[in-house]
């Protein structure tokens, strides 16, 4: 085996221990009952076993670029109780962490608890989530969603990239009447969709999408993207397309396979 070899499968090792530390978060933050407490620590407990089996794991963050991503969506106070629980607890690995949330309620809460990046699943297009932005000093992303209603996404029915740059403009204008423009990471919400969007139909928009990031870049804002992840043709061609436009930052979920395209293609 030679030394490319081990480390991939090394990164493969580290990845699905990283697999089950992100299970094992989420089951404490949805713990429920009169028992949830006792739940959650030993949830959290399991957490720390799989930390203790990465013996390289200041390297590895190095090389990974690691970060969490704390998924609590559109969810309400139940959800942000438990992220009481779960976000100091991480917080002391030293990793940062964004939390996925349109609530304003749940984001003072994660962020008061220790989260470090805001992930704003409304895009960022309430005031009431702009003022809980300005109490702390962290970044912003701002994903382009089609219709003001997250749960009941739209159909663009125009040039997707034309709709995407119009959207960021309007919350760029927002974000300078609070002056966090700077703070800003723009993501152009390919991981949103309408539930009843055809895959193929869908591949071609993001094709599209993927194709044209450098057309996002008139804010001189870094960017941000879902990177493909299914095992099909088609996303592994999107993947690549995303991987040759050099986005700043991406939320993967297999860090390995993201790795192993960037070797192929710097090495052409």
């Amino acid at each position: 085996m030679d030394k490319q070899t081990l480390i991939d499968h090394l990164n493969e090792d580290l990845a699905s221990e990283f697999g089950a530390i992100i299970q094992y978060i989420t089951y404490a933050a949805k713990a429920t009952g009169p028992f949830r407490p006792q739940l959650a620590q030993f949830f959290l407990t399991e957490v720390a076993d799989e930390q203790a089996r990465q013996d390289d794991e200041a390297a590895h963050r190095r090389r990974t670029a690691l970060a969490l991503v704390l998924g609590v969506g559109l969810a309400g106070r139940r959800h942000a109780d438990g992220l009481r629980e779960v976000v100091p607890a991480l917080a002391t690995r030293g990793w940062p962490m964004s939390v996925d949330t349109g609530r304003p309620e749940v984001l003072r809460r994660a962020l008061q608890a220790g989260a470090t990046v805001i992930n704003a699943a409304d895009g960022m297009q309430s005031d009431e989530m702009w003022q809980v932005a300005t109490e702390f000093d962290v970044p912003i992303v701002v994903p382009f969603l089609s219709g003001p209603n997250p749960r009941a996404m739209e159909m663009v029915q125009r040039d997707p990239v034309e709709a995407i740059i119009e959207f960021f403009d309007a919350r760029l204008r927002d974000a300078d009447r609070y002056g966090l423009r700077t703070r800003c990471v723009l993501d152009p919400g390919t991981g949103f969709a309408p539930s009843n969007w055809p895959w193929d139909e869908r591949y071609l928009y993001q094709k599209r999408v993927y194709s044209n990031l450098d057309a996002m870049r008139v804010f001189g804002l870094p960017l941000y993207i879902a990177l493909p992840w299914k095992e099909t043709a088609q996303h592994d061609e999107l993947l690549e397309i995303v991987i040759r436009n050099h986005p700043e930052f991406g939320r993967v979920h297999y860090p390995a396979k993201v790795r192993s395209f960037e070797r192929r293609i710097a090495g052409e």
